[in-house]
This record gives C-alpha cells, sequence and structure tokens, in this order.
C-alpha cells in the first residue's frame, strides 16, 4: 500500500466518521468530505528531484468545514481507535494551513507520470517570480475505484 492509499484510509474513516457525528448531532448539517491533500518536500530539494523517495518527507491533509469543531474530529478519532486502530491514528492531527499565492495544474493519470506536468508548472513559475514553500498536490481520484490512466491531481506550487 502506498503512502497515499495509507493515509487516504486512516484519515478517510475518522472524516467521514466526524461527517456522520456532524449531520447526527444537534446541528444536523450535511457536507461533502473534501478530497485527501498531500504535502511534499526534503530537506535537500535536490533529493526531491530525483526518484529516490527515501528521502522525501510528506503530510496528508483533508480540509475540515469550521463547523466540524476539534471536538468532534477527537470524538471522530476516539470511534476509529475503538472500532479498527488503523496503524498511523496517533500521528492524526488538527491544524490550521495557509499557503498563500500558488500556480496548479492538473495532472491526469498515475502519480509516476507527474513528472512533465511538474516540469511545466515549474518552468511557469520559475519564468515570474519564482518558487517557494512544499509542492502540494490534491487528490481529485479515488484511487481505489479509478483505472490509473484516469487519475486527476491537482499539483499546486507555491509562490514568491
Amino acid at each position: 500500500m502506498s503512502m497515499r492509499q495509507a493515509a487516504h484510509t486512516r484519515e478517510g474513516w475518522v472524516f467521514h466518521t466526524a461527517k456522520f457525528l456532524v449531520k447526527k448531532g444537534p446541528q444536523e448539517l450535511d457536507y461533502a468530505v473534501m478530497p485527501l491533500e498531500g504535502l511534499w518536500w526534503a530537506d535537500d530539494m535536490s533529493a526531491f528531484a530525483i526518484s529516490d523517495k527515501s528521502h522525501w518527507k510528506w503530510t496528508m491533509m483533508i480540509m475540515q468545514p469550521s463547523f466540524a469543531s476539534n471536538d468532534i474530529i477527537e470524538m471522530a478519532i476516539t470511534a476509529v481507535r475503538k472500532k479498527d486502530h488503523p496503524p498511523g491514528l496517533s500521528g492524526l492531527r488538527i491544524a490550521e494551513f495557509t499557503e498563500g499565492r500558488c500556480a496548479q495544474i492538473l495532472h491526469i493519470g498515475p502519480f509516476t507520470e507527474e513528472g512533465p506536468t511538474i516540469e511545466r508548472l515549474h518552468v511557469f513559475i520559475d519564468t515570474r517570480t519564482g518558487r517557494a514553500g512544499k509542492h502540494h498536490e490534491i487528490y481529485l481520484s479515488d484511487i481505489r475505484r479509478a483505472d490509473p490512466k484516469n487519475w486527476k491531481t491537482i499539483i499546486r506550487q507555491p509562490m514568491q
């Protein structure tokens, strides 16, 4: 199982549970669980540009609506822990994320073929201002169900 699949499963269980808690709670609000997002980087960014992923670091995220309070998320984590206790659950945290000015492009296809799409994005940015921050991906497809040639990923890069 890839890091993206493992993170999708762990966060997915928690945030679908949180959605159910909000829907069945006093607020009685229904909402769509947002897609999985990933931040990718390396201490030495030249390591990030090569195919050796052993030095890459990552954070997976799923944006939450403001009405899904920290208490709701904590209750969802507790419920998932009692039922399934997936690996890495203790690593989940609630955090604010602000990215600033970015450029982005849609990649269609498997993750292993993102290279040329990322390069196009980098060239666009580098001819205007320069890159800043962490490589950011938003996974629009359910990789457990869709054919890899149809996977849709927004590739986003903060700009200076």
